[in-house]
């Protein structure tokens, strides 16, 4: 089956050539990796004060489900911050 991954959120980037997945599970854990590589190289977008988003897709554009990653800033009580 051909899955679509598309970036969404802070950046908007939809896959137009999809990657050819033999099933559900596969593709999720592929979803994950793509995040991942993606973020390597772009790191700062977990920063930009809106999540990031890998929406799966299938052929039909239906979303089967959505991994999301998100940076969020909760500072240490006075004091407290180490390095």
């Amino acid at each position: 089956m051909r899955y679509f991954f598309n970036i969404a959120g802070a950046v908007i980037e939809p896959d137009d050539d999809g990657h050819e997945i033999s099933n559900l599970s596969d593709a999720r854990i592929q979803a994950v990796k793509f995040a991942a590589e993606y973020l390597r190289d772009r790191p700062e977008l977990l920063w930009l004060g809106e999540e990031f988003r890998v929406e799966v897709t299938d052929v039909d554009r239906h979303t089967l489900f959505t991994f999301i990653a998100v940076g969020v800033d909760a500072p240490a009580p006075p004091g407290r911050l180490r390095l």
